[in-house]
């Protein structure tokens, strides 16, 4: 029974000591003392463990550009609007056939940076029997380019 009690005991000692050898950055005095780490970007960096827990902002916007925005439904007005919800830059278009055009299409557009470059701008493009190819999705995101563009240079802010 001692021999069982002298190894918790020593278990113990051992535990603590390892446990207090973590915290070597504080000195004697400065046991109340708060350490902030700082990465030299100047913020401060305030998450902890219980962060990974959280759950994300539901209200957080995404920035989108408005010339690719209207270009989008310019580009794409054949296409029924089916929903445009600015705050994540998503509009949704239902099947319409392109003027002279014989076959259905409809697209997602994303807009979700407010550069007008080419990453900032996601289009997925379907037919009734299925996805369109690479060539044409790149057409149609090529054309809303170039009409943001000439968006911007008439609206005179280049």
């Amino acid at each position: 029974m001692t021999h069982i009690r002298s190894a918790r005991l020593l278990f113990i000692a051992t535990a603590c000591l390892l446990l207090a050898g973590c915290g070597g950055a504080l000195k004697s005095g400065d046991s109340s003392a708060v350490v902030n780490s700082n990465d030299g970007d100047g913020a401060e960096n305030a998450s902890s463990i219980w962060d990974v827990l959280r759950r994300p902002d539901a209200n957080t916007n995404v920035k989108v550009n408005k010339y690719l925005w209207s270009a989008s439904l310019e580009v794409l007005s054949f296409l029924p609007v089916e929903s445009v919800d600015p705050f994540s830059g998503v509009i949704t278009t239902g099947y319409g056939r392109p003027p002279g055009g014989g076959r259905a299409y409809r697209a997602t557009i994303l807009v979700n940076d407010p550069a007008l470059e080419a990453r900032s701008l996601n289009v997925a493009m379907q037919t009734r029997s299925g996805p369109v190819s690479v060539g044409t999705a790149r057409a149609v995101e090529d054309a809303i380019l170039a009409r943001a563009r000439q968006l911007r240079i008439a609206d005179g802010r280049l």
